[in-house]
């Protein structure tokens, strides 16, 4: 049964909505997406994939539960702003008990609970617009099913780099099933100081633009975004057309050196959806540019699809969104499957310093082109615990 993604609308640090993060994601005079800024960690300057316009939780829509008044919900609904046509065009054909909501994310309230403790730590009181509800996981979810009015399966799924790369796989599989006619199904995440420090204490963050595939790669840069997609079996412009998941159970926070999980992910995905390695035009890396990922997915894609397919990460651009990056690199494939008749392909910004320890993978330049539409994408998502995620999407 085929799943396709019938329309889709994205936020991130290349812009916000379709149009403004392809000319972002697409321009040859270098990287662009986010800004050095000590915003969140004070007197440490860090390259952070941050969204260029105001979101906060005051922008709500009147009405809205103080238990639902988040910074990640306020990024949610400027998200679906831009699908709402699409969202109410569907809602009115199937009905709202035949919808589901199935989403990734991270962080949800955790800056509004940091904020609190700040007040509370300064000035002995909980500030009055804080609910200890704000941080529930998933608040994302709930406040997408009130905001629609569906009365389908809304969840949401937490397993850090890979949840909303799961969340769709998620989705499609409900709509196999038959449990749903359509799911909103992608992820999003907000920047919050708690989480920056994490990966500081990690010594995994890099100060400057990060520097996947490089000798000299020192880190990630965090990012914020969301992404969300109507998926059903309607035919659409793009087709999840395979999806793979897999548990290296080998370490808290590293992967398993051997990539074992990772490939096995990436063959599932292929079999799913019916192709061989050579069918896929374009891989989208997970592509963090800390040591051991980068060392671990290189050899892993070489050993799958060897040294000759496309790839890249869009981490330099978009910084690694967390629970959104599968729902925002997946936004990017969506992007490259649609109205780009010579195939340009997303580039690898990098110094092009080679690391020798890694297969010397293709890596897209600034101007790549197929110089014929793409039809074959995949796109990988790697997370804390060794939990993989790999999304296979095609040409409508």
């Amino acid at each position: 049964m085929t799943i396709y993604l019938n329309a889709m609308n994205v936020i991130c640090a290349l812009g916000s909505g379709n149009e403004a993060v392809r000319a972002g994601l697409w321009r040859s005079d270098g990287p662009s997406g986010g800004e050095t800024t000590d915003r969140y960690t004070p007197g440490n300057p860090l390259h952070l994939g941050t969204v260029s316009e105001p979101i906060a939780a005051v922008d709500l829509p009147d009405g809205t539960p103080l238990e639902l008044a988040s910074r990640n919900n306020a990024m949610l609904e400027r998200t679906l702003a831009g699908l709402r046509p699409a969202v109410d065009a569907a809602l009115a054909t199937v009905g709202p008990t035949r919808v589901a909501i199935v989403l990734g994310t991270s962080t949800s309230g955790i800056y509004e609970g940091e904020h609190a403790v700040h007040a509370h730590v300064t000035q002995g009181a909980w500030p009055a617009q804080f609910h200890y509800s704000q941080q529930e996981l998933g608040s994302p979810a709930r406040y997408l099913a009130r905001r629609l009015g569906v009365g389908g399966p809304a969840f949401v799924i937490s397993t850090a780099c890979s949840s909303s790369a799961k969340a769709m796989a998620a989705a499609a599989r409900l709509l196999q099933h038959g449990i749903v006619d359509v799911a909103i199904a992608g992820g999003v995440d907000t920047l919050c100081g708690f989480t920056i420090s994490g990966f500081l204490s990690l010594d995994s963050v890099s100060a400057a633009r990060c520097n996947p595939m490089s000798i000299h790669r020192q880190g990630i840069n965090l990012g914020e975004g969301a992404a969300l997609f109507l998926m059903s079996r309607e035919a659409g412009p793009v087709r999840l057309t395979g999806w793979g998941e897999t548990s290296d159970a080998h370490h808290m926070s590293a992967p398993d050196p051997s990539g074992a999980g990772a490939r096995l992910a990436m063959q599932q995905a292929l079999a799913r959806a019916g192709l061989r390695a050579a069918d896929i035009d374009y891989l989208n890396l997970h592509g963090t540019a800390t040591e051991q990922n980068d060392v671990m997915e290189a050899h892993a894609v070489a050993d799958l699809f060897g040294r000759d397919v496309p790839v890249s990460s869009t981490k330099p651009q978009t910084g690694h969104t967390l629970g959104a990056a599968g729902a925002v690199e997946s936004a990017l494939m969506y992007l490259t499957l649609t109205d780009n008749p010579q195939g340009r392909l997303p580039p690898h910004w990098w110094d092009g310093a080679a690391d020798p320890s890694m297969p010397a993978l293709h890596l897209v330049g600034g101007n790549e082109s197929l110089g014929r539409p793409v039809r074959h994408v995949m796109s990988n998502s790697f997370a804390f615990g060794g939990s993989n995620c790999v999304l296979a999407m095609g040409e409508g």
